[in-house]
C-alpha cells in the first residue's frame, strides 16, 4: 500500500564557517552521540590542516572536489530471479551518491589508527582530492563489481 503523503526532507542549516549545506551534512555524519561541537571541531581542524598542506586551492573547494571524486556512478543491487540471486548493476541516485561518498570518507579516516581524528580526516580528504587513498578504493571496488556483473544489466527495470 502506498504512502498517503510523500515524505519531506528535513531542512538543514548551512554551517557557520563555509555557509555550505554539504559541510553541515558531513559534520552531522561525523557526529557521535549527539556531540555536534566535537564533530565541528574535528571537521574545522581538518580543514585548517588541509589549508596548510594545499595552499593554492581554498579548503572548501578541496573538500567538494574530494567528495565529487568519491561519488559512485554504478553499484550492484541483489535481485532474486527464478530462484537465483543476481547482482544487478544499477545507476546510483544523486542523493545516495553523496551519502555514500561521505560515508566512505569517514570510514577510511576512522579505520586509520594512532592519530587524532582531525589529522586522519585531513589526510583522507587530501588523498581523495588527489584520487588516491582508502576511500577511493571503496569506490573502485563498487565500480569493479558493477563492471563484472554487466552481463546481468538486462534484469535492470
Amino acid at each position: 500500500m502506498p504512502r498517503k503523503y510523500k515524505s519531506t526532507e528535513a531542512y538543514l542549516k548551512p554551517d557557520v564557517r563555509y555557509n555550505s549545506r554539504m559541510v553541515s551534512k558531513f559534520i552531522n555524519n561525523i557526529m557521535k552521540d549527539g556531540k555536534k561541537s566535537v564533530a565541528e571541531r574535528i571537521f574545522y581542524n581538518a580543514m585548517d590542516i588541509v589549508e596548510k598542506k594545499i595552499t593554492d586551492v581554498p579548503p572548501l573547494d578541496v573538500f567538494t572536489t574530494a567528495i565529487n571524486n568519491l561519488k559512485p556512478i554504478m553499484e550492484v543491487r541483489s535481485r532474486r530471479i527464478g530462484g537465483a540471486n543476481y547482482q544487478i548493476p544499477m545507476e546510483v541516485p544523486k542523493k545516495r551518491q553523496l551519502s555514500l561518498a561521505m560515508r566512505w570518507l569517514l570510514q577510511a579516516a576512522r579505520s586509520k589508527k594512532g592519530r587524532p581524528m582531525s589529522e586522519k580526516l585531513a589526510d583522507e580528504i587530501i588523498a581523495a582530492y588527489k584520487k588516491e587513498g582508502a576511500a577511493i578504493k571503496y569506490r573502485e571496488n563498487v565500480h569493479k563489481m558493477a563492471e563484472a556483473n554487466k552481463a546481468f544489466s538486462h534484469f535492470n527495470w
